[in-house]
C-alpha cells in the first residue's frame, strides 16, 4: 500500500505546561465528582481514573483530529483530555441537558461524535468489536486515520477481546488496543486473573505488535502512543500497547478499595504520582512555583464552575429521553421492540403507577 512520510512527532520537552494543566484538571474533576456523588447529585456507577493521568493525556494528544477514539466506562479523563469541556463532562455526571450526550448518557457512556470520540461503554469489552468494526471502515474508505481503542485489563479475559484481536490481525487494521492496566479488575488483581498477566504478550497469539510502557511516564508515553498510531495510519499495522498505571480510589465510587489492597501499597504508588512526575519535570525545565501554583487553582476553580454550570442546567424532558434510540428509517426492523407492543402502545410512559 501507498505510504506517506511519518507524521511530526512532539516528544522532546513533551511534560508541558498545558498537558500539565490538563492532568490536573482531570485529577480536580475526579476528586469533585466522588464529592457530588456522595451529595447524590450524580446517579448510577461512577468510576474514577484518579491517578491514570499522563496515559490518558499522552493517548490523547498522539490521535490526530480526525482519528477516532473509542473507549469503556472509566471515560471521564478521556473525554476531558479529547477536548469535552469540563462543564459538559460535569453535566452529563448530572444527567442534564447540556450534557454532552444530552443527559441521557452519564458516567459511563461521554462521547462527543464531533471530535471523534465515539464514547464511553459500558460493558466490559464492548467497545472492542466498536472499535475494530471503525477501523475496518477506515480501510474501506481508504483513509489514512487510525482508531485508539482504549480498555481495562479485566477487558483482555474476555471474549471480545479474542475476536476483535483476530479480526484487527487477520485483517490488518489501524487500530490501537490501549491495555490501561491499573492492576486490577474491580477487585482482583491481574496476578490472580490472568495466566498471562504481561498482557501484552497476549498480542502474539494473533501475530500483531504488542509492547508495554510506564503509563504514568508523560513522554515515555507520548512517544510510544504517537508511533504506534502511526504505523496504524500509514502500514495499516494493528497493535496492541499495556501502560502500566494505577488507580488511587476504588473500582467505583462505591468501592473503598482497601478490601483487597492495603494503605500502604496505595501509599507506594501516591509516592510516583504521574501528577509529582509531571510538576518536577517542569521545574527542572525552569518553570516557577508561582505559574505552577496558579496553574493549579485554575484547574481548581475550572471544576468548581463546572459544578454550578450542571446545576444551573435544566434537566432533559422526560418526552425526549428516548430519542435517538433507533436510526432513522429502522423502524420495520424495530417494529416488535417498540414500547409496550405486547399491548399495542405505541409511545413511552414514564412514571407509571406513581401517582403522577
Amino acid at each position: 500500500m501507498t505510504t506517506t512520510s511519518p507524521r511530526k512527532r512532539r516528544t522532546k520537552d513533551s511534560v508541558t505546561t498545558d498537558r500539565y494543566a490538563r492532568m490536573l484538571l482531570i485529577r480536580e474533576l475526579e476528586t469533585e465528582a466522588e464529592r457530588q456523588y456522595k451529595l447524590a447529585r450524580i446517579g448510577g456507577y461512577c468510576h474514577l481514573s484518579s491517578g491514570q493521568e499522563a496515559i490518558t493525556i499522552a493517548a490523547a494528544d498522539a490521535l490526530e483530529p480526525d482519528d477516532v477514539l473509542v473507549t469503556g466506562y472509566r471515560s471521564h479523563g478521556f473525554a476531558l483530555a479529547r477536548g469535552v469541556s469540563p462543564e459538559a463532562v460535569m453535566a452529563e455526571l448530572f444527567g442534564r441537558r447540556s450534557g454532552c450526550a444530552h443527559g441521557r448518557g452519564g458516567s459511563m457512556h461521554l462521547l462527543d461524535v464531533e471530535r471523534r470520540y465515539f464514547g464511553g461503554w459500558g460493558i466490559v469489552a464492548g467497545q472492542l468489536p466498536i472499535a475494530t468494526g471503525l477501523a475496518l471502515s477506515l480501510v474501506r474508505r481508504g483513509s489514512e486515520q487510525a482508531v485508539l481503542c482504549e480498555l481495562g485489563d479485566g477487558a483482555v479475559n474476555m471474549g471480545a477481546w479474542h475476536e476483535a484481536l483476530n479480526l484487527a490481525g487477520l485483517w490488518h487494521l489501524p487500530v490501537v488496543f490501549l491495555i490501561v492496566n491499573n492492576e486490577y479488575g474491580m477487585g482482583t488483581s491481574v496476578q490472580r486473573a490472568s495466566a498471562e498477566p504481561e498482557l501484552y504478550r497476549r498480542a502474539a497469539a494473533f501475530r500483531i505488535h504488542g509492547e508495554r510502557v510506564d503509563g504514568d511516564d508523560l513522554e515515555a508515553s507520548l512517544e510510544t502512543c504517537q508511533r504506534l498510531l502511526d504505523l496504524a495510519r500509514r502500514e495499516r499495522r494493528p497493535a496492541v500497547l499495556e501502560a502500566l498505571t494505577y488507580r488511587y480510589r476504588g473500582h467505583s465510587v462505591a468501592d473503598a478499595g482497601l478490601a483487597y489492597r492495603t494503605r500502604e501499597e496505595i501509599a507506594r504508588h501516591e509516592a510516583a504520582d504521574p501528577l509529582k512526575r509531571a510538576r518536577a519535570a517542569l521545574l527542572d525545565q525552569g518553570v516557577g512555583e508561582d505559574e505552577l501554583e496558579a496553574i493549579e487553582r485554575q484547574a481548581r476553580e475550572r471544576v468548581e464552575a463546572a459544578v454550578e454550570y450542571a446545576l444551573a442546567d435544566p434537566e432533559p424532558e422526560v418526552s425526549e429521553l428516548a430519542v435517538g434510540m433507533h436510526a432513522p428509517g429502522s423502524a420495520e426492523q424495530f417494529e416488535r421492540m417498540r414500547p409496550g407492543s405486547p399491548f399495542g402502545e405505541l409511545e413511552l410512559t414514564f412514571g407509571a403507577g406513581l401517582g403522577r
